[in-house]
């Protein structure tokens, strides 16, 4: 039985230090490798604090394609879907570090949620499930 699982996903960025900065300082990101590579690129692999899902390899743009899909990885939708076990004290620390919501919390059947976006565009949904 082969098992596999999504480990890294590639996250475009303008620059390393600035996404860095947003994903391990506002969000309290582990940063699991920062790795100098050649022609002045960097691996660069963020993770959840403490989750057992994949993480961002934080790619810097290197042309004006890669450039122009910066916040729009995914054609407007949420594309990412950070899960907590504590809505309310991961909504109020990212509230204090300024990351912007684009709405209020609801709560729905499959639990509390709320739509945030990076400094790029790209939308997250920060969700508590709810207890079956």
């Amino acid at each position: 039985m082969t098992i596999q699982s999504l480990f890294l996903v590639t996250l475009v960025v303008d620059d390393y230090d600035r996404a860095k900065a947003f994903y391990c300082g506002d969000l309290g990101f582990d940063c699991l490798q920062d790795e100098p590579q050649p022609e002045g690129k960097r691996w660069v692999v963020v993770k959840p604090r403490g989750g057992d899902g994949a993480a961002f390899l934080l790619a810097q743009a290197a042309d004006a394609a890669q450039r122009a899909a910066i916040g729009h990885q995914t054609g407007g939708r949420v594309g990412f879907f950070l899960k907590t076990d504590d809505f309310a004290r991961d909504h109020t620390a990212m509230l204090a570090a300024g990351v912007r919501f684009l709405e209020q919390p609801r709560h729905e059947v499959y639990g509390t949620v709320a739509v945030f976006a990076d400094p790029y565009g790209n939308s997250f949904d920060l969700i508590e499930h709810a207890a079956a």
